[in-house]
């Protein structure tokens, strides 16, 4: 008898399936882009819409035609430098040695790097807030506190840090059209969900059916042991987690919101006031969300490196987004 196969269904690599601790996201990896002094920025998603470009692609089938994409507003206004902190390798990972905060003395951190005497095992990384007054469809009055990572180098880090500890960091001072990023963001909540759903399980034949037991598993296990293991897909919390999406491109980098902004305002968001990027496709989570954006740890090799010509931006009524 031919034997039957086919894989699990529903990844393990994202269990267990519970609730993010909190909307604002932490980038836990530890791989940096080299060549970038900031390695990432945030925004806000405003919604989507569609615009007209020519296809630059070197090894697209439609090299040199107009094409539609979809591309995703994410409004991304100025944040604040509020200080800087000096990390050191242990065996435990990542151990903050000191920080240090807006109008305070910043050779106490050239005084510790002097001590330590081995710079390469110290990474620094900038303490910044939101400045959600500025943005008209996310109602929050306090902004949110992250750290931005570096480029790696304590001395030169120590340097930019100077610079612009007290000031604002502008969107364009991170990315550059035709960028490829990373997004992290919590996606949409979706509550308590059956197997079907939260796993994509089979429903069961018309027979099962009709005891109305059809969206469940048929068998949650063995006999023995006798308790039912991690890896049954059963019920439970649905959405709600921290997931990274890899290398969108950066379509468009503007400044004016409302060259994008449609009549009315984005449905359940409002106007774009502030600078804004254009990410191709989609992005996790609802409108309002707050999105880290990074550079890409793993680009397309063959992707190249035209800048995108956009030739239309569509700003018609968003109602289905």
């Amino acid at each position: 008898m031919v034997k039957r196969h086919r894989p699990r269904r529903g990844s393990l690599g994202f269990s267990p399936r519970k609730r993010a601790r909190s909307e604002t996201c932490k980038i836990r990896r530890d791989v940096l882009v080299p060549g970038r002094q900031i390695q990432g920025f945030v925004g806000y998603k405003a919604g989507m819409t569609h615009l007209i470009l020519n296809d630059n692609s070197p090894h697209s089938l439609t090299k040199g035609m107009e094409i539609s994409v979809p591309v995703t507003v994410i409004e991304t206004p100025p944040v604040k430098v509020q200080g800087i902190r000096l990390y050191k390798d242990s065996v435990y990972g990542k151990r903050a040695l000191t920080e240090v905060w807006a109008g305070d003395d910043l050779d106490r951190i050239a005084d510790i790097i002097h001590e330590t005497g081995d710079s390469t095992s110290l990474s620094m990384r900038l303490l910044v807030t939101t400045i959600p007054e500025l943005v008209s469809g996310v109602p929050k009055k306090r902004g949110e506190l992250l750290e931005l990572k570096m480029s790696g180098v304590v001395e030169g880090d120590l340097e930019y840090a100077r610079k612009v500890v007290g000031k604002e960091i502008r969107v364009d001072e991170v990315f550059k059209v035709g960028d490829f990023v990373d997004v992290t963001a919590v996606t949409k909540g979706k509550g308590t969900q059956g197997p079907v759903k939260r796993w994509g399980v089979t429903i069961q034949n018309a027979k099962a059916k009709k005891s109305g037991r059809g969206r469940h598993v048929g068998c949650i296990g063995g006999w023995r042991p006798r308790r039912v293991r991690w890896r049954i897909p059963q019920l439970g919390q649905t959405g709600y987690h921290q997931r990274t999406e890899y290398n969108k491109r950066i379509l468009k980098i503007g400044t004016d919101g409302a060259e994008i902004t449609p009549k009315g305002g984005f449905l359940h968001y409002g106007l774009v006031k502030n600078e804004y990027i254009l990410v191709k496709g989609s992005v996790p989570g609802p409108k309002k969300r707050l999105i880290r954006i990074s550079h890409a740890i793993r680009p397309y090799p063959k992707s190249g490196t035209a800048t995108p010509d956009v030739i239309y931006i569509s700003r018609e009524s968003q109602q289905g987004n």
